[in-house]
């Protein structure tokens, strides 16, 4: 296809009203991290469960996303849409008002069901609206969106976490704002002209490595909210200095996602899935090795220009293996891969920081992931010249 749009095409209101859902998405788990040592200090003895409360959204969209998958592929697009920003404000917000750690984290696992809903139902509307080059851009277009709600949100929690560690719950108020917009704007789902996809066992292997390699990316980069508060507590830096510095990587996710529809048109699919899971590895193997916070900035600007790129490029290639009438599903899947890695990353890593520290464990990461990326371009270099 030409990159067209299909029939029953979106308004310009309705791909507004996408873009700015998207901005409430990747980053929503981590928008209390600045507040943790402040928990920490008002649930005396609960550290393990105040850490809980920021990891247990990403396990709880992971869990939830293939259900969001399901109800997206039956019930239409719109009414998860919709549904799920009304459950992310009420559930997000309702953090405020826990008094307990018990209803805290009920209210993080609502807030996991309603992004698991988001993602998945932004997801299935972008491929449904568009084709080819067009849903290359858009699909751009929405990791832009994410990338920069987590430039405005997590600084923004970091200085309202300065003043008092309630104050960032908030922030997911923005669903209610955006909800209005859904109600009006979005139609019915429409269908692209897409065939079946053809060679469902071969392309369910394909499915599957692809999960994996969402769920290893987004293990390595969550290191970045998780752990770079307690390097960079090293140099001396505050809440808010530090939920910034965060969000650099995020502000290059940006830049990253907006320049892959241009670089999917030039590049062979996998050549540029490997370029991006490079400049991840590189960009950490940069704060892996940095002695001040000014090479911990450069290395999340790199690292956040590959997942810019690779979070559209996987979608994309999910979009063209499934059939439309499944597509809800194998893009929920991908939902799952990204935050059940936002759960583990902390887990994965502390092994290897027990031997190596925070700054080896970046090294080595980045290394093996860089190293990687290189390999796989190399096979397929070898394969198109044999």
């Amino acid at each position: 296809m030409s990159g067209t749009t299909v029939q029953g095409a979106p308004t310009r209101a309705a791909r507004a009203t996408v873009l700015g859902a998207a901005g409430l998405t990747i980053m929503s788990a981590a928008l209390i991290a600045p507040s943790l040592p402040a928990m920490t200090g008002e649930f005396a003895g609960a550290d393990v469960l105040v850490r809980l409360a920021l990891t247990i959204t990403s396990l709880a969209i992971a869990i939830s996303a293939p259900i969001s998958g399901a109800v997206a592929d039956r019930l239409g697009r719109r009414p998860l849409l919709v549904g799920a920003l009304a459950l992310y404000a009420v559930a997000g917000t309702a953090g405020y008002f826990a008094t307990g750690l018990g209803p805290l984290l009920v209210t993080r696992v609502l807030l996991g069901v309603a992004v698991g809903g988001l993602m998945t139902a932004i997801s299935a509307l972008i491929t449904d609206w568009f084709d080819g080059r067009r849903r290359a851009a858009f699909l751009g277009m929405q990791q832009a969106a994410a990338s920069l709600g987590g430039v405005v949100f997590l600084p923004l929690a970091g200085v309202l976490a300065a003043v008092h560690w309630r104050l960032p719950f908030w922030l997911y108020a923005a669903g209610a704002l955006v909800l209005p917009f859904a109600l009006r704007t979005i139609r019915g789902t429409p269908r692209t002209a897409d065939p079946p996809a053809a060679g469902r066992a071969r392309n369910s292997g394909r499915i599957g490595g692809i999960y994996l390699l969402a769920l290893v990316a987004t293990l390595v980069f969550y290191m970045a909210p998780t752990q770079l508060p307690f390097l960079l507590a090293g140099f001396h830096l505050g809440p808010a200095v530090t939920g910034a510095v965060v969000a650099c990587s995020t502000l290059t996710g940006a830049v990253g996602a907006l320049a892959f529809p241009v670089l999917r048109g030039r590049l062979a699919p996998r050549v540029l899935t490997a370029g991006s899971v490079v400049l991840l590895g590189l960009g950490w193997v940069v704060i892996g090795t940095a002695g001040s916070a000014g090479p911990v900035v450069l290395g999340l600007l790199v690292g956040g220009v590959g997942v810019g790129l690779v979070v559209p490029d996987l979608n994309l290639r999910l979009a063209e293996l499934a059939a439309p009438a499944r597509r809800g599903r194998v893009l929920s899947g991908l939902v799952t891969g990204i935050f059940l890695g936002q759960f583990l990353s902390p887990l994965a890593a502390q092994p290897l920081i027990e031997v190596a520290g925070i700054s080896g464990a970046f090294t080595w990461t980045g290394a093996a992931l860089a190293a990687a990326g290189c390999t796989a371009t190399a096979l397929h270099r070898n394969e198109r010249t044999s």
